[in-house]
């Protein structure tokens, strides 16, 4: 069951991402931190892959397994820029929930491709409790005032549908690949992705006036990113998907645990309602798997 805490330590480093992301971007624009961050994950992943020696088995990866990868590459680029756009334009409470809604989706999906279907009804159950726990977080957030009109919910539900993309690929693309392999691969197709980006929009330009405090927390966040996905992808390789992606998103109590502290960010006792009915289905899906 070392798969377990290995998907709890994701779910730690993934709430620091956010927080030290949220830092990095208050004047930096998000597509130029995403594009930095993720030199930052390549780094990192190709380090863990040359630590373990897995680098000599690229050439044994199948075509299959290789184009499954890059699509999740594709689909967790996508899934970034979304995301930390909409962190740049709301608060982290009200971005996050939504994100986490990628957990629904995930798991139904999984119980279609894959068969996951032990213990289906109690799954199906604590998928419901997730999605009403989400739904009141998300309630509380459409009664802010100032918030309507300014396009952070689209870009957070477009990050939660393209992230449980990258979670159904990728447990295809790392069939019989060594995790951290396949995790420095995809970033690699992350980062192509992202600074074509930069360069398509021409926010390039904006590298000589970066503000080094923001660049500092930009790398942390990287750096926080790469723990997070080399814990995920070794969990969802020697795991169940239907499972270990609601534990990863449990990230979300670090999340609003570290944004009061940091943000002051409060939530309504209907936003903690929902968020105490996320961990519930959480651990429900969990524990009878």
């Amino acid at each position: 069951m070392f798969w377990i805490i290995a998907a709890i330590f994701s779910a730690f480093f993934a709430g620091l991402t956010s927080i030290l992301a949220k830092c990095g971007i208050k004047k930096t624009d998000s597509d130029l931190a995403t594009a930095i961050r993720t030199i930052v994950v390549l780094i990192f992943s190709w380090v863990m892959v040359f630590i373990v020696g897995s680098q000599s088995a690229i050439s044994e990866i199948k075509p299959m397994s290789f184009l499954f990868l890059v699509l999740s590459g594709l689909a967790t680029g996508a899934s970034w820029i979304c995301y930390f756009k909409a962190l740049s334009m709301g608060n982290i409470n009200k971005v996050v929930p939504i994100d986490k809604s990628s957990t629904i989706l995930t798991v139904l999906l999984a119980i279609i491709c894959f068969g996951e279907t032990s213990n289906l009804v109690v799954k199906l159950i604590a998928t419901t409790i997730l999605a009403v726990g989400i739904f009141l977080m998300v309630e509380k957030k459409k009664a802010d005032k100032g918030e309507e009109g300014k396009g952070w919910m689209i870009y957070a539900v477009l990050a939660a549908v393209f992230a449980a993309l990258t979670s159904i690929l990728a447990k295809v693309g790392i069939s019989g690949v060594e995790s951290n392999l396949g995790t420095a691969i995809r970033t690699g197709v992350v980062l192509v992705m992202a600074w074509i980006i930069v360069f398509v929009r021409g926010k390039q330009k904006q590298l000589a006036a970066l503000d080094k405090k923001e660049l500092v927390f930009i790398s942390l966040s990287g750096i926080a990113t790469g723990a997070s996905w080399l814990c995920y992808y070794y969990a969802i390789q020697t795991g169940s998907v239907s499972v270990v992606v609601p534990i990863d998103k449990l990230s979300i109590i670090f999340t609003v645990t570290f944004s009061y502290i940091v943000f002051k960010e409060k939530l309504s006792k209907k936003a903690f309602l929902g968020l105490a009915m996320m961990v519930a289905g959480t651990l429900l899906m969990t524990f009878f798997n």
